[in-house]
Formats: C-alpha cells, sequence, structure tokens
C-alpha cells in the first residue's frame, strides 16, 4: 500500500539505505537532511538518478518545532533517526545532544500528535543499557546511561513512549545494536579498521580491544524498521534488533585482517580510549522479541553471516572515493 512516509536523518548511514528500501517498497519518500550551505544531501546524493529523483527531500533541523509541524505534515509514518550520535563529542558539548536528541524528538512527537501520524518509530541505541549486566541484553535490561549520548537517547526513548501513553500516539521504540555497512562514518570501527588497512603502512590506531559488541548488517537494521511500522503488535513496544552474535574489537581486527590479506599491527591512541567509567565492555542482543512481534530475524548471522557481512562492507569501502580523504578517524 503506497503511503507518504517521514525518514529524519535521511542522509546519513542507516537512514539512507531505509529511505532507498522504501522508494523500492512502492513508498512515497520525505527525507529531512539537516540544512547545510552546501545543500549536499549526504548519501541520498549517491543513490541511482531514478531513486534519488523519486525522494522529496527537505533540509531543516529537528529543533525547529514550526518547520517540523510541516515536514510531518500529511505523512502517514514517521522514521525518527536523526540525532547527534558520536560519543566523545557527547562529553564535550552535552547540551547540544540534549537539545537535538531529545528537544528534537518532542518536536517531532508533538507535531505527529497535531497531524496524526499514524505510526512513529523511534531510534534507539544499544548503548542505553551500558556494559551488559546480563547476556544476551533482553529489552528488560536495566537502562544505565554511561556517556551523555547515551543519557539523552534514554530522554528521547522516554519521551516517545510518554507520548504514547498519555496521548495514544502509536509509537514503537526500535533499538538497533551496533549497524555496519556500505555508507558508515570513518568515524566507526569497522570502517576505520578498514581504511587504515589499506593504507601503505597498515598500522591501525585503536582504542580498547577487549569491548564486545553485536554488529548487525545494514541490511537487516533496515528490515528491522520497515517490519517495526508494519506490525501493530509493536505499538507501545521496545524492541531489539541485532545479530544476535558477539564479537571482541580484537578479534573484529583479525577477521578483518584476514579478510584484507594483511598482518595487524596495533597500536593504542589514547585519544580513542572511553573514560573507565564510560566504556561499555559488553553488547550482545537477544531478538527473541522482534522474532516474535515482527516476525523478523538476521540474515546476517553468526560467524558466517557477520564476515559475509564484512566482505561486503570491505568491497564497498575499497571501492570508494568517499573515504579516501578521511582515514584513521574514529570512535566506539
Amino acid at each position: 500500500m503506497t503511503s507518504t512516509v517521514l525518514v529524519t536523518g535521511a542522509g546519513g548511514f542507516i537512514g539512507s539505505h531505509l529511505a532507498e528500501q522504501l522508494v523500492l517498497a512502492g513508498h512515497d519518500v520525505r527525507a529531512l537532511v539537516r540544512y547545510n550551505a552546501a545543500g549536499m544531501a549526504g548519501w541520498l546524493d549517491s543513490l541511482t538518478p531514478d531513486i534519488r529523483s523519486a525522494i522529496d527531500i527537505v533540509f531543516g533541523d529537528i529543533r525547529d518545532p514550526h518547520q517540523m509541524h510541516a515536514v510531518v505534515s500529511g505523512c502517514r509514518t514517521v522514521y525518527h533517526l536523526a540525532a547527534l550520535i558520536a560519543i566523545p563529542y557527547s562529553y564535550q558539548a552535552p547540551a547540544s545532544y540534549v537539545a537535538t536528541n531529545v528537544g528534537g524528538t518532542l518536536n517531532l512527537l508533538q507535531a505527529a500528535r497535531d497531524c496524526g501520524v499514524e505510526r512513529f518509530v523511534q531510534t534507539s541505541t544499544s548503548e542505553v543499557y551500558g556494559s551488559a549486566q546480563f547476556v544476551p541484553i533482553s529489552e528488560a535490561h536495566p537502562i544505565n546511561a554511561q556517556s551523555p549520548y547515551a543519557a539523552t537517547k534514554i530522554g528521547a526513548d522516554q519521551m516517545a513512549l510518554s507520548f504514547h501513553r498519555s496521548f495514544e500516539l502509536p509509537v514503537s521504540v526500535i533499538r538497533p545494536f551496533n549497524t555496519f555497512g556500505p555508507r558508515q562514518s570513518l568515524r566507526a570501527i569497522i570502517p576505520t579498521i578498514i581504511s587504515q588497512f589499506d593504507q601503505p603502512q597498515p598500522r591501525v590506531k585503536l582504542g580498547a580491544l577487549h569491548p564486545t559488541r553485536d554488529f548487525t548488517f545494514v541490511r537487516d537494521t533496515v528490515a528491522g524498521f520497515m517490519a517495526i511500522a508494519a506490525a501493530d503488535g509493536a505499538i507501545g513496544e521496545v524492541i531489539n534488533i541485532g545479530s544476535g552474535f558477539e564479537v571482541s574489537i580484537g578479534a573484529l581486527l583479525n577477521l578483518i585482517a584476514k579478510e584484507i590479506g594483511v598482518e595487524p599491527e596495533v597500536e593504542t591512541d589514547s585519544q580513542r580510549v572511553r573514560p573507565e567509567s564510560s566504556e561499555v565492555d559488553r553488547l550482545w542482543a537477544d531478538v527473541g522479541k522482534a522474532r516474535r512481534l515482527l516476525e523478523w530475524h538476521p540474515n546476517y548471522s553468526g560467524i558466517e553471516g557477520f564476515s559475509r557481512g564484512l566482505r561486503e562492507t570491505i568491497q564497498w569501502f575499497r571501492s570508494s572515493e568517499a573515504i579516501r580523504s578521511d582515514v584513521g578517524r574514529y570512535y566506539l
């Protein structure tokens, strides 16, 4: 069924993949991209001309409540992905994270309520759990912010759920674990390892190697977004999306080195190490709720699926000129 859907943060990594798949599924897509003087629409500009031209791109800022009302008007579904996401910068400028992640989400929720939106999908993050107190991590796991970024995402999630409970706004909260794949920022761990291995002297600068993560290929994450918006049983719920597979950063480094065919040399960079009490040591998703309510399952699961996703990601990054000018930047 054709419907107008809004994707905020559509110029980013996950947002561009979601907007692309929504067009392919027959939806009319309105894409909100943060205003910039160059008029660049992020990764949307890299889409094929037929898909790019099918997307109604709007430049703006989620901190502006009046503009958000106009942007949401006429949309049946809102996929809200726009946020400040870099954890290290949240240590330096936490107020900007509150204004964007909490205040911006409130603006969109209020607009969605006023405009009669039929589904609002709020994007959370596995960072809200903090280091695992038990594994795999289910949605019943305690919330424990270990960075200002995580604290603002908890605030945004709770604001969204409060609109469901207070005003019956049909909200669903999707909680992706560590998504990876083509188009991801070089700030992220997998792209920075790939890009540094591709240098003439492939010595990798990293932070801590002991933390574990549940890396989820972007196609699986996008499928989760689309499934949660279509499932009536997901209204009012928080749902994890992950691979159900745990791997340490050290093991990840060796897997990428093996795929590329290099011997890993690692240098610890103090600027890449989180403050001790802020490090999230372990993330591993329980995705049973997504299987049950959404009939969703990861296609890139286990070591075989993860390795397949790594190969596709490596191939994309090694063929992309977009990353050549920004090698080595990353924050876990």
